[in-house]
């Protein structure tokens, strides 16, 4: 292991036995970071598609960079694209194999609905691009981690979780409020397991954005 990965793996571990911790009380917290109370209520596309969430969250974050420049950062994301931005080596403990980029990449800034995002290689968690809308709004949706590849709906046995960016022009259009929600809906007998994920997402989100924001003001290209 490198000296980079080890740190990852120390400073992201750390983290996530910290969030696990603290769930109890730290999870509205968590659920909200960075957002205001605006943004926690506003509406954001692909609501719709999760009426009633069981679980979910909306947390934000101010880059200095322009919608158009955070864009193309967002859209070549996946195993196997861009990678995550968050601790790799940490998630390829457990064999993601993500292996996230400093540039960005030409080939991966087609991005059409219905087009597949994959968390790790195949028979991990993926899912289908619903609504796309340069540079401002993207919507993620569950799919089904076997092949095709399904996207899941909202009467799904296991349940349906979206995934929601939105891009903000601020400061007159030089800055980017980043904000980003998921509603999750599942079976009652999944809510534990759920809840047990919550703090290791928030986590690995968390450093996601991060990692997006700095690239986005260093312009990597």
């Amino acid at each position: 292991m490198t000296k980079s990965a080890l740190v990852d793996v120390l400073v992201g571990g750390t983290q996530v036995v910290a969030a696990a911790i603290t769930a109890p009380l730290g999870r509205s917290r968590y659920n909200r970071w960075g957002a205001t109370d605006a943004e926690v209520r506003a509406a954001m596309p692909g609501d719709d598609l999760v009426a009633a969430p069981r679980l979910g969250y909306t947390r934000a974050l101010s880059m200095a960079a322009p919608v158009e420049g955070v864009w193309p950062w967002l859209v070549q994301m996946g195993q196997g694209r861009g990678g995550l931005y968050s601790f790799d080596a940490l998630e390829n403990l457990v064999g993601c194999d993500i292996h996230s980029v400093d540039r960005i990449m030409p080939e991966f800034q087609t991005l059409d609905a219905g087009d597949l995002i994959r968390m790790g290689p195949a028979g991990y968690p993926c899912f289908r691009v619903r609504l796309i809308q340069a540079p401002r709004h993207l919507v993620l949706v569950g799919a089904d981690p076997k092949p095709p590849h399904l996207e899941a709906t909202a009467d799904a046995p296991a349940g349906i979780a979206t995934w929601q960016f939105q891009l903000q022009p601020i400061a007159e259009g030089t800055a980017t409020r980043l904000v980003v929600r998921q509603r999750l809906a599942c079976p009652r007998s999944s809510s534990v397991m759920w809840h047990l994920v919550e703090p290791v997402g928030f986590v690995m989100e968390r450093q996601m954005l991060l990692g997006i924001r700095d690239r986005s003001v260093g312009g990597g290209g």
